[in-house]
């Protein structure tokens, strides 16, 4: 059996995925329950986190130490295998409890990441990673939290020049103003 390769994006209503102004707040949503809940159900279905270099510093910046974290994003980093894909950082400057390096021919270490045992892989943020990921047809879904803003510039999830069909699995919005649109890859 394959694992689920899922993208887990943040991104504006008009597709941006790259965080050039403040429009993504983590702990805001806390006030809504079933923004929380979802999220909550999505990393109970995953024990695996792929990234890049940057977004694996920046994550293990922000939330390795985070005291007071209403949203258990920080409680279930700390809990899930770290799959870095880095050709820079030593296996000393993977100082997260379950991370380890992928330094190999990045797309067949993760076709053997989804053969080997386990629940759902999420790969998020990892801007300069998703393009492969994509490019090597690895992600079997995409879910989607789009924001209620319109950055008008920075970097898209998908890259110009190639069409990409995908079916609507579920779409759902939240009291504080996002939507959920979950796709599968086909």
């Amino acid at each position: 059996m394959t694992r689920t390769l899922v993208i887990t994006q943040n991104t504006t209503v008009d597709g941006r995925v790259e965080m050039l102004d403040d429009w993504f707040d983590d702990q805001a949503q806390a006030d809504d329950g079933a923004f929380l809940a979802e999220h909550r159900r999505q990393r109970d279905a995953s024990d695996a986190l792929l990234v890049g270099r940057r977004t694996f510093t920046d994550m293990r910046g922000y939330w390795r130490d985070l005291e007071g974290d209403v949203t258990g994003v920080s409680d279930h980093l700390d809990r899930v295998r770290k799959h870095v894909v880095t050709s820079t950082l030593a296996d000393g400057d993977l100082d997260w409890a379950g991370a380890t390096a992928l330094r190999g021919d990045v797309v067949e270490e993760i076709r053997a990441l989804k053969e080997s045992e386990g629940r759902d892989i999420v790969c998020t943020g990892s801007l300069s990673l998703l393009p492969t990921l994509i490019e090597a047809d690895l992600v079997d879904e995409y879910r989607l939290w789009v924001y209620p803003v319109v950055q008008g510039r920075g970097r898209r999830l998908f890259p110009d020049g190639r069409r990409r069909d995908l079916r609507l699995l579920e779409a759902r919005s939240f009291a504080s103003g996002q939507a959920l649109l979950t796709y599968a890859a086909r």
